[in-house]
């Protein structure tokens, strides 16, 4: 099954920021939040369009990000990166893969975006992130 390597498929480690308020007003449906949702954990790796994931509710973009807002608590912009840094957090685990490697599965366009990312909503950088889960891996 996809996702049970820890790669692209499903992200197990959800936060609970990101459990949608299924009775927010103005929020998505619970079908609609439910199938944006199902389509995040499958796609987030790659590049994905505003216009694509509002098409997945049957909304125009400027309507899908208001209402994507109020049911997940964050623009599906900072869904996304969340998702990212969750995988990417768990592939630095794993000393065999390179930084770069990891950004580029995590779905990041490059090493330095990820390093940029991962540092401004982390507060550590990739490689602080390694030699912590190294160290507690050890003890």
């Amino acid at each position: 099954m996809p996702g049970d390597d820890g790669f692209p498929g499903s992200v197990t480690r959800i936060n609970a920021a990101r459990q949608p308020a299924l009775t927010a007003k103005g929020g998505l449906s619970p079908r609609a939040a439910r199938k944006v949702q199902d389509f995040l954990h499958e796609n987030f790796t790659r590049k994905l369009a505003l216009a694509e994931m509002a098409s997945v509710c049957g909304l125009s973009p400027s309507h899908f990000v208001r209402a994507f807002a109020r049911t997940f608590g964050v623009p599906p912009h900072q869904y996304i990166l969340d998702l990212r840094l969750d995988l990417a957090e768990r592939l630095l685990a794993d000393s065999r893969m390179t930084i770069a490697d990891i950004a580029h599965s995590s779905g990041f366009s490059s090493q330095s975006h990820f390093t940029t990312v991962m540092k401004k909503y982390r507060q550590v950088t990739p490689l602080q992130a390694r030699v912590q889960k190294l160290n507690a891996n050890i003890r």
